[in-house]
């Protein structure tokens, strides 16, 4: 079982963990909804979802910092099956046959519709970096006994937003595009995702530092299972 600094409740969720968990898995979802977009900053075109995407890395950072891997597990696990849903709902409401007098069905299969190399890409990338961005916190949390909390929230970010660039592009467009374009939007998004959670580290400050008081609890996962698929702590 986990090994808490102070402690952690056993039975219910507070409050502030319900919005913590309610911000990220809005992030999440909204950045799935506006990646279609793609938008050049300095000369670099990215998705628009990366003006939201990185805030979802943000609140997992503070998620696993205050109350451990095991809860953010629960989170990563949940935003993962609302995003399903959410794809369904889309796909379901371009699949109904529009009314005679409505002529967006062109427009609205170009902006939503999902392909589904590009939906198992995303879902791949969100999974696999979520969890290796968490996991690199936790532990670097028990490496630097909760010291220089900007280490492991850059240093996590570092891993899961590369992680997270690379699966996604890989398969996503791997065989259509040419290998040094990959490379290319592949360090582009890491970079700039990278750059936004390091900007963000002053406010990532306060939220952690003041969640822990709030909640009395700073958990540490000396004994916490790293296994994604795990059920119990």
């Amino acid at each position: 079982m986990q090994q808490p600094a102070v402690g952690i409740p056993t039975q219910g969720y507070s409050k502030w963990f319900v919005i913590v968990t309610a911000i990220f898995i809005t992030s999440l979802v909204v950045a799935n909804i506006i990646a279609v977009k793609l938008i050049s900053v300095f000369g670099f075109v990215v998705p628009a979802a990366i003006i939201i995407f990185p805030i979802s890395y943000i609140v997992g950072d503070v998620l696993t910092e205050v109350y451990g891997y095991s809860r953010a597990r629960q989170v990563i696990w949940l935003g993962f099956f609302c995003n399903v849903i959410a794809v369904a709902a889309v796909w379901c409401g371009q699949m109904l046959p529009p009314a005679p007098f409505w002529h967006g069905q062109e427009a609205y299969h170009q902006i939503l519709g999902y392909t589904p190399r590009l939906l198992a890409a995303s879902l791949a990338a969100y999974l696999i970096g979520e969890f290796a961005n968490s996991v690199v916190l936790a532990k670097m949390k028990i490496a630097t006994k909760g010291r220089w909390l900007w280490t492991r929230t850059i240093g996590s970010t570092l891993v899961g937003q590369g992680v997270d660039s690379l699966v996604f592009i890989s398969l996503a467009f791997l065989g259509t595009v040419p290998l040094y374009s990959l490379v290319s939007i592949t360090a582009t998004q890491w970079l700039a995702k990278s750059l936004y959670e390091t900007a963000a580290t002053p406010l990532t400050y306060v939220v952690v530092n003041s969640l822990k008081r709030a909640e009395g609890i700073d958990v540490y996962d000396y004994h916490t299972s790293f296994n994604p698929l795990a059920i119990t702590k």
